[in-house]
């Protein structure tokens, strides 16, 4: 039975069950848990924690660390190296060098990863201030605050406007009480919640019970109290939560497309090598033994160390610069986002508003529309806003301080119906000294005109014209397109009564309009014309009216010809909108759940999507989004939804961290591209030495020293230069073009080494062995010597030329004119290309079968790398003419 539908049996139950049922059959009381209760209720039923969480768990911390698709094939070729040089060979001839090297990389990198996964774990840790919840509790009849994660089943929770629900509960007493539950359906609608048992009916779901509040919703307006039915896991949200989202494996994505060119490659090779081995007259385990340190040579052993180092120092730098991410996966969403929705509020323009005018009908200056709206405002019991806060803050004008005060003592509250997101006002019912009820709405002028019949002027009541909405916008419409925010307010008196149902919302009285300077921010559009010029789409989904967002959208250079409303949006379909979110810049009037579709539009069409958002309503698009991006002065939920925080709501902040995550991935790339194509050079003059060559050209532990002293130089690549123009675009994270950057430049790579292999074979070794060439030669210690010249020539060509090639291929400029390398990349590759060269001259150098080389050599070799620089030069150009890229 599926997860979803157990939790429908285990909490739908107790729907249609009166409250003192329920506190009978959980032996609990209406003053809550004793501490002893809590215990036996938590070793019970569990904890409040669900999978989102089970990052905190050490062996989840070691699987991430440990397992990827790079660390998998190290450890193939581990075993099987262990055991045809250990398992299959007799005393004598074991030699567990090579698997050791393996395992070593194996643990290094994993340590290494592991060590940035703990500290990602503490830098979450540090988000504690920014989502960690306190949660009101009756227990033992003492009314106390406790953390979210201490909740356990029975606990009486009890909930106000603006807090989120931490766990399913059935609500036992509720006072205009609305919720939102839009993290778990994903619709924009405003639920009102009731406290009585219901009558058992199959038709209704879960969510649409009205007397159970779940886990991740949020109070909008009113108060209530509830028992705890599930928690953790066992909850509505929990069975949704995914450990790691397919939507959200973009980089686990890339990263195995990446090993299966990689493996591609050793599947073609291994076989070669063994075959031409076998031909020549090598023995087939020592053959096979020879063909595995290939196929190891091939492979960028440090790659996840390499990942990993590059990850860290992205992540390091983007939380100096204001931005927290949550996993360091997630970086990757910023090197290839090409595609920013956003709301305007707090990021295009300010988050407070200021109350400009308060006009009649007829736009003159009118205290009673202001009276009215503060009313309304003042008995707001939801979530405040900016509206309401630039209305409120009309109590403290000087001079005015007495006259709002005693409106809130000449008026009493009554009852209310909270902002819808889809009806777009508030209404509020007000009683006053004299008994007279009044019922009062403000919101959207379209929303609000449409329920009025009659309108107010100077005290009189007149009837509303027939063209009633030209009548308005006669009066709004410059005020509008002056970037303005303009809402209407709306009375009507009412016979005595207590609450307020929709339809007491018809016939209404329109008094007049408020009016709002909503002014861009200084750096808007600077930040915008900095995310062009990065080749990021910003798009506006906003709820605002059309017209506002047209006038901000103009002032800050966004494109604002054509603007999708949400009313226009519910007319397409989904191929329609496809077509229509390529072209169109700003959608306005949106409902939370049309912001989902723009946003999957957008994703069907191929695109990166990343959407900044900080509200309730904004948490489904941060779901859908590829990344989801919020600030540290959002909502709870928002937060735990998004894969970055923003400690500072501005575009700029946004933009270094595009900035930062480009860096990062040119770097990884760097490493990725340039080391598998000078290893392919490497392997496959291996290969074509090893059809000619009456020995070894190199030995299995030489392969492998050489790929492990290039990778530990190569650990310095996270803190290289990135030139500017790799940053002007988005970066694809995956193995596309890995293969053709391999083919294209690994055999210039050969080229040099057969020219190497030629130098060395007739004319160096034979010169320095009698004159003779291998086959001629007699004597085993000549033979021997022979061998060693050859091996250490080529390993030091071998480690030049792939050290050098470095800063060669790192840049599309000339390197060190056009473009340098960091003071760190440059010193880290120099020392050790001499520490490496100067291990040749040292006594230990035998061990590994390598010797000192004359001074002729080193000659030739300058010569030989000079001129692969050049070459390799031209062909980078000619690469770069060909695919318009080069990492």
């Amino acid at each position: 039975m599926p997860k979803t539908t157990l939790i429908d049996c285990c909490i739908k139950k107790y729907a249609y069950r009166e409250v003192s049922q329920i506190y009978q059959e959980l032996k609990i009381s209406g003053e809550g848990l004793s501490q002893s209760q809590v215990e036996l209720m938590r070793e019970k039923y569990g904890i409040n924690s669900f999978s989102q969480r089970r990052n905190d768990t050490m062996l989840r911390l070691l699987r991430h660390a440990f397992i990827n698709p790079f660390n998998i094939i190290l450890l193939v070729l581990g075993i099987i190296s262990l055991a045809t040089d250990v398992v299959l060979v007799s005393n004598f001839a074991r030699n567990a060098t090579t698997a050791v090297i393996i395992f070593s990389m194996i643990l290094i990198s994993g340590t290494i990863r592991l060590v940035q996964e703990l500290r990602a774990k503490n830098a979450s840790k540090q988000l504690n201030r920014l989502i960690h919840e306190s949660v009101t509790v009756r227990r033992a009849g003492e009314v106390k605050e406790v953390p979210a994660e201490e909740l356990v089943v029975g606990d009486i929770v009890l909930l106000a406007a603006g807090d989120r629900v931490p766990a399913d509960l059935r609500l036992t007493k509720v006072s205009d009480l609305f919720l939102s539950q839009a993290a778990i359906t994903g619709e924009s609608a405003i639920l009102e919640k009731n406290a009585q048992a219901l009558s058992y009916s199959n038709s209704e779901s879960l969510t649409q019970l009205e007397n159970l509040a779940f886990m991740a919703t949020t109070v909008i307006s009113g108060k209530g109290e509830g028992i705890v039915l599930a928690v953790g896991k066992d909850t509505l949200y929990g069975s949704f939560t995914k450990e790691d989202p397919d939507e959200k494996q973009s980089f686990q994505k890339g990263a195995n497309s990446i090993a299966w060119v990689m493996l591609r490659f050793i599947a073609v090779l291994i076989p070669i090598v063994f075959i031409l081995l076998q031909i020549t007259g090598g023995r087939w385990l020592k053959s096979f033994a020879f063909a595995l340190s290939v196929a190891v040579g091939l492979m960028p052993e440090m790659l996840p160390m390499v990942i990993t180092a590059c990850l860290a120092r992205g992540s390091l730098s983007m939380s100096k610069k204001q931005t927290i991410i949550k996993d360091i996966n997630a970086m990757q969403g910023f090197g290839s986002m090409d595609v920013l929705c956003m709301d305007k509020t707090g990021t295009l323009t300010n988050e407070s508003i200021l109350l400009e005018y308060y006009m009649d009908v007829l736009g003159n200056e009118s205290c009673q529309v202001l009276d009215f709206a503060f009313l309304n405002s003042a008995y707001h019991s939801g979530v405040c806003n900016p509206i309401d806060n630039a209305i409120l803050a009309c109590q403290t004008m000087r001079g005015h301080e007495q006259h709002f005060a005693d409106l809130l003592i000449q008026y009493r509250k009554e009852d209310e119906i909270p902002f819808d997101y889809s009806r777009k006002f508030v209404s509020t019912l007000v009683t006053d000294k004299n008994g007279e009820c009044q019922l009062i709405m403000k919101g959207n002028i379209s929303q609000i005109v449409s329920r009025c019949s009659q309108v107010e002027f100077h005290g009189e009541i007149l009837p509303m014209e027939k063209d009633r909405i030209s009548s308005v916008a006669s009066v709004v419409d410059e005020m509008q397109q002056d970037g303005m925010k303009v809402i209407a307010v709306a009375r009507k008196k009412i016979e005595k009564q207590d609450q307020i149902i929709q339809t007491d919302e018809n016939n209404m009285i329109l008094m007049g309009y408020l009016a709002f300077f909503d002014a861009p921010k200084k750096t808007a559009k600077t930040s915008v014309e900095a995310l062009k010029r990065l080749k990021v789409i910003p798009k506006i989904l906003t709820g605002d009216q059309a017209d506002v967002a047209a006038s901000i959208c103009r002032r800050v250079g966004i494109p604002s010809e054509i603007i999708l409303t949400g009313a226009d949006l519910d007319q397409m379909m989904d191929n329609e909108l496809g077509k229509a979110v390529e072209n169109i810049h700003v959608f306005a009037e949106l409902t939370p759940g049309q912001k989902v579709r723009i946003v999957s539009a957008l994703r069907q069409n191929g695109h990166t999507v990343g959407f900044l958002g900080d509200g309730i309503n904004d948490i489904p698009a941060l779901c859908e989004s590829n990344v989801g991006i919020s600030v540290d002065t959002a909502v709870d939920a928002a937060k735990d939804a998004a894969d970055v925080v923003l400690l500072q709501k501005d575009l700029g902040v946004l933009e270094q961290g595009i900035l930062e995550g480009r860096k990062t991935f040119t770097n990884m790339l760097k490493y990725i591209k340039i080391t598998a194509s000078s290893n392919f050079g490497n392997i496959f003059s291996i290969v074509c030495a090893s059809a000619f060559l009456p020995f070894l050209p190199m030995t299995s532990l030489q392969i492998l020293l050489l790929n492990l002293l290039y990778d530990i130089l190569c650990i310095i690549l996270p803190w290289d230069n990135v030139d500017e123009e790799e940053t002007l675009s988005p970066r694809d994270w995956s193995g596309k073009t890995l293969g053709r950057f391999m083919l294209f430049f690994g055999p210039i790579s050969s080229l040099f080494d057969i020219v190497t292999f030629l130098f060395l074979y007739y004319i160096l070794c034979p010169m320095l062995c009698g004159g003779a060439t291998y086959l001629n030669l007699t004597d085993s210690v000549l033979q021997s010597q022979y061998i060693a010249l050859f091996q250490t020539g080529w390993f030091l060509e071998s480690m030049w030329t792939q050290v050098l090639i470095l800063h060669f291929l790192r840049t599309r400029k000339i390197p060190f004119v056009q473009s340098s390398p960091s003071i760190p990349v440059v010193c880290t590759t120099f020392a050790g290309i001499i520490t490496f060269t100067a291990l040749t001259f040292t006594k230990s150098a035998g061990v590994i079968g390598l010797t000192k080389l004359p001074i002729m050599y080193f000659l030739f070799l300058f010569v030989v790398v000079l001129l692969y620089m050049l070459l390799t030069t031209v062909v980078k150009i000619v690469y770069q003419k060909k695919y318009h890229e080069l990492i």
